[in-house]
């Protein structure tokens, strides 16, 4: 079945929307739409498609899901236990709003502290749900910036995520404009 959804993920990459049970049969050299939507039935069963008020498939919560494998112990070497667990898919669970969800690469050290290094990108919402202690993206005195939102006596201020950079009081306007839900990096080997 893993191959079945490679030539899935395959499709939906290239066209962005998931095939017709015509295009599906005719992906898997099925003779008829029969064998196609008995195939979308197992992947729907799977829960790697579902079906939309109208009938038509998208993608369901294992579509683009990664299987989580066990624990690994960070601290001091521990016996490593495999475990094949349930599948997560990153999408659904760093994104909360799709429409209001964005990337921006990281320019700067001022949140290593956070653990947010130049070159990492941060998955930021745009929202006004903000609280003190969230790590925003704002916009102070007409420049922006990435840095945790704080208050002191009733007003708030912008404290960096290392120790070099002094706190942002607004002189003027200070407005929030997305809070950071992750941060992203990927790690280059050597060839």
């Amino acid at each position: 079945m893993k191959h079945s959804k490679k030539k899935l993920t395959s499709f939906f990459r290239f066209n962005g929307r998931m095939p017709s049970y015509s295009e599906l049969a005719k992906l898997y050299n099925f003779k008829s739409k029969n064998a196609a939507y008995s195939l979308a039935n197992n992947f729907v069963k799977q829960d790697i498609l579902k079906r939309d008020l109208k009938g038509f498939l998208i993608p369901g919560e294992q579509f683009n899901g990664i299987q989580v494998f066990g624990t690994v112990e960070a601290g001091f070497p521990a016996f490593a236990s495999e475990e094949k667990g349930e599948f997560l898919s990153l999408d659904e669970w760093l994104v909360n709003d799709h429409d209001a969800t964005y990337l921006l690469k990281v320019s700067g050290d001022s949140m290593i502290n956070a653990g947010i290094l130049e070159g990492d990108y941060v998955i930021v919402e745009q929202t006004q749900d903000f609280f003190v202690g969230d790590i925003v993206i704002a916009e102070v005195d007409n420049n922006w910036t990435m840095k945790y939102l704080r208050i002191k006596n009733n007003k708030y201020y912008l404290e960096a995520g290392n120790d070099k950079y002094p706190d942002i009081y607004p002189k003027g306007e200070l407005k929030i404009h997305a809070v950071v839900r992750s941060s992203v990096r990927k790690y280059e080997t050597k060839k």
